[in-house]
């Protein structure tokens, strides 16, 4: 089978696709970490679990702010949260 890319050409694709995607997840951190205060999806998201799951940590004692129905979680908590409950 003849390939439209020679191994080199195919290396350098290769080499650049993991070069951008590296600097995608690293911009995509940045993002969740300037943040001090985020939503409940995004919470979720930043502690790399589902939304139920993450409703299920609110049940076991994360603390969340609630002001006039708008509901915030700090990311100082989160970590403070999942902290703990290591072992």
């Amino acid at each position: 089978m003849n390939s439209a890319f020679s191994d080199s050409e195919m290396a350098s694709f290769e080499d650049l696709f993991y070069k951008s995607l590296n600097k995608a997840l690293i911009s995509s951190k940045h993002a969740f970490s300037n943040n001090e205060w985020m939503t409940l999806k995004d919470s979720a998201k930043y502690a790399g679990v589902s939304y139920n799951t993450f409703m299920k940590f609110r049940e076991l004692g994360l603390k969340i702010c609630e002001i006039d129905g708008v509901k915030r979680v700090s990311r100082r908590e989160i970590d403070k949260f999942l902290e703990s409950h290591s072992f």
